[in-house]
């Protein structure tokens, strides 16, 4: 084996996804996700379920990710891991076993930043797919976070903006329930909303300081405007579901946009990488796109399969740490709160 290649063997635990990958050097050699479908019916992520599912996944997503990969165990130079943020019982999954197998093939082992991660899977080689340059400022929207990053370098990362009630993808998740529609409903909205009419119904921005989010008084606003709506047309979702999920979505796209903007303004940066799961949906896809011939912003967004968790953007945090040197001892702990 080449010396200058290095091998990076990555697990991701951090709330219902068991994943892992291997990179070499910066190119993914394979990403192997394995989903629970157990939390569909309670309507949200159950943690202690969440974290028995992990323990079942564990071994085989290890295994088949190493098998794609074509590489023995021994060639691997390092296991990076997820420390935190996420569930304490799936993080705790996956830290155990990366210490365990870093124990057993006596290589380094390397924790990583769940947020960071988000941020850092556009450096992933990616054929098609442009990597950002220093700095740029990194929105990282998802289930759990909702946050504005000023990024200097790989390590050096300052939040600017975030949430200071719910993340943006529970602003989706729980309108769609209100809606009636399944978990998780954040796609399905995405879905209806392009064939409706955002201005059909205007919902209330909520109005927080600077470059700070706030989505628990859209949630609640949705809540009353359907049940106002409901008991004068008991109909009125079915009715009118594609402008419903329109004007919401709209609504969400409006209240990112303004505060990018906001951001764009204070720091003079504009280079703009999105991340996290929400940044799959295309409303806000395409207000980023139409900012770049307004502004004449460069946006970054990734390959869809680096949006969600996944393994392939804690390999490459692992990458980049492993040429710094920057090792775990086996005192490390799985942190359910951590901040960049």
């Amino acid at each position: 084996m080449a010396s200058q290649n290095i091998y990076i063997l990555a697990i991701e635990s951090s709330c219902d996804d068991t994943a892992a990958a291997v990179l070499k050097n910066d190119t993914l050699l394979s990403n192997i996700v394995a989903t629970q479908e157990v939390h569909q019916k309670y309507g949200g992520v159950v943690p202690e379920l969440a974290s028995r599912a992990h323990q079942q996944n564990i071994v085989p997503v290890i295994h088949e990710a190493i098998s794609q990969a074509n590489i023995d165990k021994k060639d691997i130079s390092a296991i990076a891991f997820t420390k935190g943020p996420g569930l304490m019982g799936s993080l705790l999954v996956g830290t155990s076993f990366a210490k365990s197998l870093s124990m057993g093939l006596d290589i380094p082992l390397i924790e990583v930043n769940h947020m960071q991660a988000h941020i850092l899977a556009h450096f992933i080689k990616e054929e098609g797919f442009d990597i950002p340059t220093f700095p740029f400022l990194a929105m990282t929207i998802s289930g759990g976070h909702t946050q504005i990053v000023n990024v200097s370098n790989y390590f050096e990362m300052e939040v600017i903006g975030q949430t200071i009630d719910d993340a943006v993808g529970e602003a989706f998740d729980k309108s769609a329930k209100i809606l009636g529609l399944p978990y998780p409903g954040g796609p399905l909205v995405d879905k209806y909303a392009k064939l409706g009419n955002p201005k059909a119904y205007k919902f209330t921005k909520p109005k927080v300081g600077d470059l700070d989010f706030s989505f628990s008084g859209l949630k609640t606003g949705v809540l009353y405007f359907i049940q106002k709506q409901v008991k004068d047309n008991p109909n009125f979702i079915q009715d009118n579901m594609n402008d419903i999920c329109a004007s919401i979505q709209y609504t969400i796209v409006e209240i990112l946009m303004d505060k990018l903007k906001k951001a764009v303004k204070q720091t003079g940066i504009n280079q703009i990488a999105i991340g996290g799961g929400v940044s799959a949906n295309s409303g806000i896809r395409n207000a980023l796109k139409a900012a770049e011939q307004k502004y004449g912003w460069k946006t970054y967004v990734p390959k869809f399969e680096y949006t969600t968790d996944n393994a392939a953007m804690i390999g490459i945090v692992g990458y980049y740490k492993y040429l710094n040197k920057d090792f775990s001892d086996l005192s490390v702990t799985a942190t359910a709160r951590l901040k960049i």
